[in-house]
């Protein structure tokens, strides 16, 4: 059922980066943004991106853990090692417009 907008809730894919990744990520961007704009277009990945300055992690939210799990074992990244570690997490989001369970 959908709550929000939301398939099954929201849920995080937050990658640990491998020391040289900016170095690598180039020769396998184009695919992994493609598997992620795929996710996108489906309706599974609402927002992604690396965090910090300089570069540190990665997150990803998710509508559904299934896609999430699904999403990451075929990541380019994560594949050839540039994701040294990867984690699905439920997010109970509780506030703003595509909140799962909004309460006030």
């Amino acid at each position: 059922m959908s709550v929000g907008g939301v398939a099954d809730g929201h849920y995080l894919l937050r990658y640990e980066l491998a020391a040289d990744y900016l170095e690598r990520r180039g020769a396998l961007r184009a695919a992994h943004l493609a598997l992620a704009w795929e996710a996108a277009d489906r309706g599974f990945l609402v927002l992604g991106g690396a965090v910090g300055e300089p570069i540190e992690s990665a997150l990803l939210l998710f509508t559904d853990r299934a896609a999430a799990e699904a999403f990451a074992a075929a990541d380019p990244y994560v594949v050839a090692g540039l994701v040294t570690r990867w984690q699905v997490s439920r997010w109970h989001t509780v506030v703003g417009p595509g909140a799962a369970t909004p309460l006030r």
